[in-house]
Parts: structure tokens; C-alpha cells; sequence
């Protein structure tokens, strides 16, 4: 099936009623956690090497328990929300409706192709939509998993699969959907952005972004670094939201290193996904200085403008730059999705909050955010745009549709034709002249 036959089968069908949803958030939700234990199998073979740990909690336990709290609170969530009015236009009812924007289209990566696939369909099916879902080809096991889930839990009248490789990716992102959802690359998030342009597609962009972690002086650097290389070895490092470089303001790299390597944390327990990723880590590694903390897992230095400075790294390699103060480090941040500070205090933490664009700022931790099923998830600036996950999710997938009901008399008619002199007179003095 083709994008633009996916998008005609379901575009002519209504929007999912309440309780549908319910249903199907219910039926999804159980099909993920009947299917857990072939998805670790899926990755696993994917991968060449998946945790089974990192595919049981971060792509099937997370969606299972968001599409359980999407259950719980849709029907709150869809309520028309109540606006105020100035008063000359009393009596008036005005109100935001809520209202499904019709077919959702997803594009889904291959770092975590399960949870990056069915986490919008959560959002997008408790806000009333049908979905179309593209997988990546570069986790064929996974994509044809996918398939099954969607077809089992919610039906081919609800949700379709479209699998296929680049063409088809190019294809997808150039249909006329209700929204558009594009996770991946800043460069290939551009071309999406590009291709949804000529039809006005809305879209939700979660891309990238050189995700730091501050650690200044007043840090505690063993509990830091634990906290660091625990983020980081998740799915070896294939993580929008892991940190990327370490900035160290207070400690040396000599320190941290041996604090890095008192963690014990010595190797991923998953494989870089396949030999394209790894020939593009070992060339941005070109001419830095690897510390090897175990197989396939290293810590890297490397002078101020060599590229492993400049292009996200998202493996297994963590980088580590010593910074003259809090203002140096400040200026090395671009708009990730994430900053990771460690032992700032309540003026420091409000400084980097002030100078920083980010989708996140956290403080003493790194990557669980991300699995706050409540917290608003995304990104700004070439981190991309718009917000998934709880309710804002829920109004990303929502058009927000005004309603207004008026009475039979107010002040403001006072305007309408032909006008008075009054009116004019009244016009004057609002606008502050005589």
C-alpha cells in the first residue's frame, strides 16, 4: 500500500468518538504487552544486539503505560475548555473545542522503532485521529512488528502500516496529512519540513541536537558521572536526549575520567545498529584522543573545533571539554533537546535557564524525563518543534477549534451600520483621543 492509498482509505472516515478511543487506547496498550517478548526478539535481531532490557522498558512498557494514562484523562482533556470575553460583547458563550485533525501521518526512526512509532499513535488516537504509520526500513523485524500490533489492537479502519525504503519516506512526507510527524535527523527533518510545505501539512519535528551536561564545581563528580554513563550507555548511546558532550567547568578530564571509570559502567549492552552508523562514528572520531572504558564504549577529547564538537555524536562515544566558566560553557550550547546540569546552584541553574533555548533543562539526572508520560516532549530550534506526550500531545493532534454563541443584545452593537456619532464619539475616547 502506498502513502496516498493509506491516506484515501481512512481520510473519508469520522473522527473516533470518545469511548472508540478509549477502547482502542485499552486494546493497544494490552497487544504491546502480549507482544514484548517477540519485540525483544525483533530488536534484538535488528540491532545485531539488543538489550533486552532497554527494548522491554524504553519501547513497549512506556507505551503501554502512556496509552493507559491517555485513557484515563482523554475525556477531560476533550471537554471545550471555557474563554472569558470582554465585557462589552456580554452575553456571550465562547469556549476552545478540541476537534481530531483527520489522518495523522508518522515517520519513525530505527534508535528506538517500536516506542518512536506507536507513542504518537497514543497522542494522535486520544485526540479522535486515524493513523498511518511509516517505520524505518533499517529495522525491518521491528517495522514488520509494527504492522501486526496496529492491525491487531486497532484495526485496518483506524490505523495502517506503510513500510518501504528512502522513495517511499520521500513519498509519505509529501501527503496531504491532517499532521505530519517526523522523527530523526535535523538534515532529514528539513527535507520532510520542505515536502509537507506544498500542502500546508502541519508538523511535529523531533530531531536532534548535541544534548550537554554541565557539571560544575559545587557537583558531586562520582554521582555525576554515574548518572552520565548510565544515560549514555542506554542503547548505546542511539538516544536523542543522551548527553552528548560533558562540559566540565571546576574538574579536569583527568578527573572525570577516573571517576568514569570507578562507575563500572565498561559497555552497552547493545550494538551500534549497523555498519553505515559505525564507519560515521569512527570518521567524527578522526584525529580526537579515544579512553576506552570497555569494548565499544569511549570517552573522546579533541581540540575546540574538530567536528566531534560540531555534529552529534549519538553513539557510544561521550566527549569531554574542559571550559573556562559557567559564560564559556554557556556559548558552546546550541537548541538541543536537552541540558544536564550537576551541582548548580539556584543562581546558576536560573542563568543557563536564561541564556538557553532547550526542550528540557534538568538538574542531577539525564534521559529519564523522557519517560514522564505527562511531561510535554520536544524540542526548539534545530532540535525541532512541537510537543508530544500527556496533554500536550493531545493539543498537538487537536485542532483548536473556536466556539462562540452570542446573545441577542450587547454593548458592542452599538457599532454596527449605519454608526452614530455616539459610536464614533465612543471609538475616539477607547483609542485614548479626544
Amino acid at each position: 500500500m502506498t502513502p496516498a492509498q493509506a491516506l484515501a482509505t481512512l481520510a473519508p472516515l469520522p473522527p473516533l468518538p470518545i469511548e472508540e478511543r478509549r477502547r482502542l487506547l485499552a486494546a493497544l496498550r494490552a497487544e504491546v504487552l502480549a507482544r514484548a517478548g517477540d519485540a525483544a526478539v525483533a530488536a534484538n535481531a535488528d540491532f545485531g544486539r539488543r538489550s533486552e532490557l532497554d527494548t522491554l522498558l524504553a519501547d513497549m512498557v512506556i507505551v503501554a503505560d502512556a496509552a493507559a494514562m491517555v485513557r484515563r484523562k482523554l475525556a477531560g482533556w476533550a471537554r471545550p475548555r471555557r474563554q472569558s470575553a470582554p465585557y462589552p460583547f456580554w452575553p456571550v458563550v465562547a469556549a476552545i473545542e478540541p476537534q481530531p485533525k483527520g489522518v495523522v501521518g508518522i515517520m519513525a526512526p530505527w534508535n528506538y522503532p517500536i516506542q518512536l512509532a506507536l507513542m504518537p499513535v497514543v497522542d494522535a488516537i486520544g485526540a479522535g485521529n486515524r493513523v498511518v504509520v511509516k517505520p524505518s526500513e533499517h529495522t525491518p523485524r521491528c517495522a514488520a512488528l509494527i504492522g501486526e500490533i496496529l492491525a491487531r489492537a486497532l484495526g485496518d479502519a483506524v490505523a495502517l502500516t506503510v513500510q518501504g525504503d528512502a522513495a517511499v519516506a520521500a513519498d509519505f512526507a509529501g501527503q496531504p496529512w491532517g499532521h505530519l510527524v517526523f522523527t530523526g535527523g535535523t538534515e532529514t527533518g528539513r527535507r520532510v519540513m520542505a515536502a509537507a510545505a506544498a500542502n500546508l501539512t502541519p508538523l511535529t519535528l523531533e530531531l536532534g541536537g548535541k544534548c550537554p551536561a554541565l557539571i560544575l564545581p559545587g557537583a558531586d563528580l562520582a554521582r555525576a558521572a554515574r548518572s552520565i554513563l548510565n544515560a549514555k550507555a542506554v542503547n548505546a548511546g542511539q538516544t536523542c536526549v543522551a548527553p552528548d558532550t560533558v562540559l566540565l567547568l571546576g574538574h579536569t578530564i583527568a578527573a572525570f575520567t577516573a571517576a568514569a571509570r570507578a562507575t563500572g559502567v565498561t559497555a552497552a549492552e547493545t550494538d551500534v545498529i549497523n555498519p553505515r552508523q559505525k564507519a560515521r562514528i569512527a570518521a567524527l572520531c578522526e584525529g580526537a584522543a579515544l579512553i576506552p572504558l570497555g569494548p565499544d564504549f569511549a570517552l573522546a577529547t579533541a581540540p575546540d573545533d574538530h567536528k566531534l564538537h560540531q555534529e552529534e555524536i549519538f553513539g557510544p562515544v561521550l566527549a569531554l571539554r574542559e571550559m573556562a566558566d559557567l559564560g564559556a560553557a554557556i556559548g558552546t550550547i546550541g537548541t538541543p533537546l536537552a541540558i544536564y546540569l550537576y551541582g548548580a546552584s539556584a543562581e546558576e541553574e536560573a542563568r543557563v535557564a536564561a541564556a538557553t533555548r532547550s526542550g528540557a533543562l534538568v538538574c542531577n539526572g539525564a534521559l529519564e524525563y523522557a519517560a514522564f508520560h505527562a511531561m510535554a516532549f520536544g524540542g526548539v530550534g534545530a532540535s525541532g518543534f512541537g510537543r508530544r506526550n500527556g496533554r500536550a500531545g493531545f493539543d498537538e493532534f487537536s485542532n483548536m477549534r473556536a466556539r462562540v454563541h452570542h446573545g441577542r443584545f450587547s454593548l458592542a452593537r452599538m457599532f454596527d451600520f449605519p454608526r452614530s456619532a455616539m459610536a464614533k464619539k465612543m471609538a475616539r475616547r477607547l483609542a485614548g483621543l479626544k
